[in-house]
């Protein structure tokens, strides 16, 4: 394990003040990640909570007395800092940054690290980084609720200090990362996929089921309806690759993928090419995670899919039923159906006090049933039934569906722990039994 960095080799604006933890790998869904641990303890910090962050001493002399790999800075929304975060750019034979991550280096010119894995840097400066996405292919900005690895590795002729580039960030942000939202998409409806296109496109396209019988709405129109539902702020912050509330990056892609399971009415295609526009998007989304040739991105979709009962119908469609009803139903009947599948975002009627009671109540206890991954037909049923708006139940089932997955998350996060602690207990054993028996062979002439 590498020494962590002194505070001289790092610019002061980052050095005091105490948002500092120390991180550590972990193996999730056959991938390495880097988790954040509350400084001289086993626990994992949190980048929204202050309480598990420490000053920078106590997390560089930490790394040395507890198991971990290294230290890191949290950001906030209460300090200037930005974090430019580059990879998959940098040869490591080499030392040399590839051509666009150079001209962002020297664009951005502020202090600048390598990153652990040696393969991409890490620019730390101040300004005000404009809202929206934060992510575009194998470029990062966050300015909040995220942490950076820091090395202290610093890059040559760039600045020792982080230094406010707010009118860099702003174009950057402008030209890389809002723009990338046109062009990161797989191919449109009306397109056959390209022979050379990825497997799991294919793969989603192959396995595609049954969707509901509403009339498909086109991508731009979906998010505007989505941003401006009920539950838009959580839908908004997803889109935008804020993982905050979410104990990984893939609980908040399964999130993402619930929600437009329910505005895509479970049209794989659509749900595909909209979460590769997301800023959630990575190139995790296409790896092959399964034995039998299924991608991550094909498997969460397919698991969003399982657990979403109720679909979006656009009040177009409810209008249009009212007044052509199928097979000699009466209006009055076929209207009330297509309402009851309406979003909650556009019903006018609120729910009474005893039916949002009885959905929370259901949904409290449908909790029981969450022991197997997701609730039950026959909970989420119950819920149901018992709701004047399907949408806020349903948004209750799949919140229960997440904090599921967080909890079998902690718990293997948990046995992690349990094992490196046994790990630890056996190795000091054995040090103290090694002691033990250098004492008792060894006696004074």
């Amino acid at each position: 394990m590498e020494l962590p960095p002194t505070a001289d080799a790092l610019p002061n604006a980052l050095v005091e003040r105490d948002q500092w933890v120390c991180w550590r790998t972990q193996q999730r869904e056959d991938t390495q990640t880097k988790v954040p641990i509350v400084p001289e303890t086993t626990r994992f910090a949190s980048t929204t909570k202050p309480d598990t962050w420490r000053d920078f001493q106590t997390a560089r002399e930490a790394v040395t007395a507890t198991p971990v790999d290294g230290i890191g800075f949290v950001f906030t929304a209460d300090d200037p800092l930005i974090g430019v975060d580059l990879d998959s750019c940098r040869d490591v034979d080499t030392d040399e940054p590839a051509a666009w991550a150079s001209q962002l280096i020297d664009q951005l010119d502020s202090y600048t690290e390598v990153s652990p894995s040696g393969t991409g840097y890490h620019i730390l400066c101040t300004g005000t980084l404009p809202e929206g996405r934060n992510r575009a292919g194998d470029l990062e900005i966050y300015d909040r609720s995220r942490f950076f690895t820091v090395t202290g590795e610093h890059v040559a002729d760039t600045p020792t200090t982080a230094v406010d580039r707010t009118a860099a960030i702003k174009s950057i942000h402008a030209e890389e990362v809002a723009a990338g939202s046109t062009t990161e998409t797989s191919c449109s409806d009306s397109e056959s996929p390209a022979p050379d296109q990825s497997a799991s496109t294919d793969h989603i396209a192959r396995h595609r089921p049954e969707t509901s019988d509403v009339a498909a709405i086109d991508d731009e129109d979906l998010l505007d309806r989505a941003r401006n539902a009920a539950n838009g702020g959580k839908f908004s912050r997803l889109w935008n690759g804020d993982t905050s509330g979410y104990e990984s990056h893939s609980e908040a892609d399964m999130a993402l993928c619930q929600l437009l399971a329910f505005w895509t009415g479970c049209d794989r295609d659509q749900m595909d090419r909209l979460f590769r526009q997301s800023g959630l998007s990575r190139e995790k989304w296409d790896a092959v995670h399964y034995a039998d040739g299924t991608t991550y991105g094909a498997k969460t979709i397919t698991r969003a899919i399982s657990r979403t009962d109720d679909v979006y119908t656009p009040p177009e469609e409810t209008q249009s039923a009212a007044t052509a009803p199928d097979d000699g139903a009466s209006g009055d009947a076929t209207t009330a159906s297509a309402t009851t599948t309406t979003d909650a975002p556009t019903a006018s009627a609120s729910p009474t006090h005893a039916d949002a009671s009885s959905a929370t109540v259901s949904a409290s206890q449908s909790a029981e049933d969450t022991a197997s991954g997701s609730l039950s037909e026959t909970a989420r049923s119950t819920v149901l039934s018992g709701a004047a708006q399907p949408q806020v139940a349903t948004d209750q089932c799949n919140r229960i569906d997440e904090l599921t997955s967080r909890v079998e998350s902690l718990m293997e996060e948990n046995e992690a722990l349990r094992a490196d602690l046994a790990a630890e207990r056996s190795k000091r054993k054995e040090l103290e039994r090694e002691r033990d028996s250098n004492r008792i062979g060894w006696w004074p002439f």
